[in-house]
């Protein structure tokens, strides 16, 4: 199995929201040999938490809508379907940062949290890894307007019913990886994440 990369150079070439790194590197090929020197620009944007929060009594899913710059870039509709997630402050515990994005971004509390998987947002070009989180809330009052002034969010919050939202998957309902991620894995634990909570209350 390859496992030696040599970095010729690495020079930051952007600094701002995210940063750009420029390398030239070479690589290990399967066959023991290094590849020709080759040039590869990675978004450099750390570590993320995202949380799809769930009712159990009332059998809901909270989701958002908010405006993204790479959905536009493409020529698709920009305001997106997604699941509460944000960057973790350095430092900052992977639970609450998932406890401080979904106050922060859908007004809820949550009274548990369980644990999905870590992926690599896109390992091509970016440093992103997410952690993927269950979160159980009430969703009796949840809507309205969210977000932070001073990062530019509004957010626009709502509430799906459980079967409602995973018959949207395969349909352009879930257009983006996370929100993906998430569905996929809620259809598989929610009746397991349901049975629990509730005899939890």
């Amino acid at each position: 199995m390859p496992d030696q990369v040599k970095i010729l150079s690495r020079e930051r070439v952007f600094s701002g929201y995210n940063g750009l790194d420029k390398f030239q590197l070479q690589y290990e090929k399967f066959d023991g040999g290094l590849s020709r020197p080759i040039l590869r620009e990675l978004l450099v944007r750390g570590t993320a938490v995202s949380v799809l929060p769930y009712d159990p009594v009332n059998d809901q899913i909270v989701l958002i809508e908010q405006f993204r710059i790479g959905a536009y870039g493409t020529g698709q509709h920009p305001w997106l379907t997604e699941i509460v997630a944000g960057r973790a402050e350095p430092g900052e515990e992977l639970d609450d940062v998932a406890r401080r994005e979904t106050l922060e971004e859908t007004g809820c509390t949550l009274r548990a949290l369980e644990f999905h998987c870590t992926y690599l947002a896109n390992p091509a070009c970016s440093t992103e890894i997410m952690h993927l989180y269950f979160g159980e809330v009430t969703a009796s009052d949840v809507g309205g307007l969210h977000g932070l002034d001073h990062e530019d969010e509004d957010i626009r919050v709502f509430v799906v019913p459980a079967d409602e939202a995973i018959s949207w998957l395969g349909t352009p309902h879930v257009s983006n990886a996370n929100f993906l991620i998430a569905l996929q894995g809620f259809a598989l634990k929610r009746a397991e994440l349901r049975a629990r909570w509730l005899a939890a209350a």
